[in-house]
């Protein structure tokens, strides 16, 4: 993924050279040139080299494969990962045994994971020049987040149902982002409560009231 700068006499010299180091083609590799070539004085004194630099493109997908392989083996696990990727977006679920250190508590790890991929792959990606929109990666393990989003929609119904009966709001414990997400979408349409976010990350609750 490193890039390259080759001067020589001219840009397709230059740019031999390069692929043959990168062991690519001319396909797979972004150029950029730096320093036309140019003649001196009488043609001979002063001349200016061709000057390029290549960069090979980048797989998103393949990056963020071998990055969470990577991971995954000094974490000691061994995981297959179930591949969903768009123009949008990139899935990768995890599946093994014993990855409930790769969830933490409360999906933590988890959202640590994700948010350090997403840097990583986007970094690369925005170095390379291959896209100028930013790739959204989301991490999960053996369906966690979809069994998280049901529980919380589940919660949000049945304690906004408490707030209507009782008049007294809900405090929710310190939520994520997403899961924050989650609560307000489950009840934006609730016609008797509304549901507000209070605090500062990480700290940041969800909070039910009656209206």
């Amino acid at each position: 993924m490193n890039s390259v700068e080759i001067s020589a006499r001219t840009v397709e010299e230059a740019l031999e050279i390069a692929l043959q180091k990168l062991n690519l083609t001319e396909e797979e590799v972004k150029i950029k040139i730096l320093e036309e070539p140019s003649k001196g004085f009488l043609g001979i004194l002063g001349q200016k080299m061709a000057k390029i630099k290549v960069t090979p493109n980048i797989d998103p997908l393949a990056l963020t494969k071998e990055f969470l392989e990577e991971i995954t083996q000094l974490m000691g696990l061994n995981v297959d990962m179930e591949v969903l990727a768009d123009n949008e977006y990139i899935k990768i679920n995890f599946v093994g045994k014993k990855l409930g250190i790769l969830i933490g508590r409360r999906g933590d790890t988890l959202d640590a994971l994700q948010y350090l991929t997403n840097l990583v792959v986007n970094k690369y990606n925005y170095q390379s020049g291959s896209n100028s929109e930013r790739i959204k990666i989301i991490l999960d393990v053996e369906g966690y987040r979809q069994r998280r989003e049901e529980t919380l929609t589940k919660l949000a119904y049945k304690m906004a149902k408490k707030v209507q009966q009782t008049g007294r709001k809900v405090v929710f414990e310190p939520m994520n982002p997403q899961e924050r997400r989650i609560i307000h979408t489950a009840l934006q349409d609730e016609e008797f409560v509304q549901t507000i976010s209070e605090g500062v990350d990480p700290f940041r609750r969800v909070i039910i009231k009656k209206v």
